[in-house]
This record gives structure tokens, C-alpha cells and sequence, in this order.
């Protein structure tokens, strides 16, 4: 397994800058291929950038680089929220309908309970492009106080997921899953986080604004 986990807080914003505020983000790629060295990961990478452009809160990304093996992938995402005391995991690869695709398996064995309105609206963006967004398979679920999420394993992709998309004049035409992430972290208890409104704004109900 390879694994990674960074040291330093990435500090998007000038509004961070309390060190008590850093939330932890858990970034999963998960790839037989990429994460034996035959090519590149371009998942974590996309990941951390987007949460970068997207996140005025500062955050502690915690990566791991992992095979498609279910019992591997359920001791990494327990880690990561248990141990490694992550706020929020988000997954990349492994969700489709091959036989070696467990994400999925892996995610919903260590939820305690499940979140299916994210992978229904992952799907909607993916129907977008293709017909074959109907074979993603990507689900959310709750451990503690933590959500975990898998996402698509294209670059392109996690960035349309996670943002929605927009027309030529930059209007939004179907909400990305992100806008949802931040009021879902409040209702279960986790650190609170903002967003970058041209990038992605977060919508909490006006009983919530803090």
C-alpha cells in the first residue's frame, strides 16, 4: 500500500488562520494499476486541487494510494475516520460494474448509515455526457461524525461532480454534490467549512447561517 499524509495545512484562504479550524480531508484513489506504478495517479491530485480552488477553510489533506481490494479499502477508509480522525473522505475509482470495481462494497461495509441522494445526483451529471453514467455505482455514507463519498475516477469528472455544470455565461445548470457537503458536516457534527462562492456555494437554510 502506499500512503501519504500530509504535514502541512492547505491554506486556500486568508480567513484560515486558525490552526484549531483545519479540517481533515481523507483523499482515496483507488486503482490496481496507479497504485502499483504502472501509471500515474491523476485522482488525488484533482482531488486536492479542486479542494484547494474551492475551500476558503483550511484543510489537512490525508492521502492514501490504494489497490482495488475490498478488505484493503475498508481498513483505509476506518483508519482514516477513526484513527486519522478525518472530517470528511472523499474516494476516487473502482465504482463501476467490473468484477474487480469494490468501492462501493468497501464504502457501504463501514457506513453506519447511507446517504443515497449523492450518488443519485452524480448520476444525473454523468447522464449529461453519457448514457453510461447509469453504470457508476458511487454511494455516500456516515461513519461517526464523518461522510464519506466516492467519486468518479476521471479528472474532468470529479471536478463536474463536485462543482455541477455551468453554461457559457457561467450560470449553473445542475448543482454539484459539494454544495450539499457543508451543511451535511453540521447536522453530524463536524468542523464547519466555507466555500468559494464562484466555485461552489454551499447551501445551508437560513435557520442554519452562523
Amino acid at each position: 500500500m502506499n500512503e501519504s499524509s500530509a504535514t502541512d495545512p492547505t491554506r486556500p484562504g486568508a480567513e484560515a488562520t486558525d490552526s484549531a479550524a483545519v479540517i481533515r480531508i481523507g483523499l482515496v484513489s483507488i486503482s490496481d494499476r496507479a497504485s502499483s506504478g504502472v501509471y500515474e495517479d491523476k485522482g488525488i491530485p484533482a482531488l486536492r486541487e479542486w479542494l484547494r480552488s474551492a475551500l476558503l477553510t483550511a484543510f489537512e489533506p490525508v492521502e492514501r494510494l490504494i489497490p482495488d481490494d475490498r478488505p484493503g479499502i475498508e481498513a483505509s477508509l476506518r483508519e482514516l475516520v477513526d484513527h486519522e480522525r478525518c472530517s470528511l473522505v472523499l474516494t476516487t475509482g473502482g465504482t463501476g460494474p467490473a468484477p474487480r470495481d469494490v468501492t462501493p462494497e468497501a464504502t457501504l461495509a463501514i457506513g453506519e448509515r447511507e446517504m443515497p441522494g449523492f450518488g443519485e445526483q452524480m448520476r444525473q451529471i454523468g447522464l449529461r455526457f453519457v448514457p453510461t453514467a447509469i453504470l457508476s455505482r458511487q454511494v455516500a455514507v456516515i461513519r461517526g461524525r464523518s461522510l464519506v463519498i466516492n467519486l468518479p475516477g476521471q479528472p474532468k469528472a470529479i471536478r463536474e461532480t463536485l462543482e455541477g455544470l455551468r453554461d457559457g455565461d457561467s450560470k449553473l445548470l445542475v448543482p454539484g454534490i459539494f454544495a450539499a457537503v457543508p451543511y451535511c458536516l453540521d447536522l453530524i457534527g463536524a468542523p464547519r467549512i466555507e466555500t468559494r462562492e464562484e466555485i461552489c456555494k454551499a447551501f445551508r437554510p437560513k435557520s442554519a447561517a452562523g
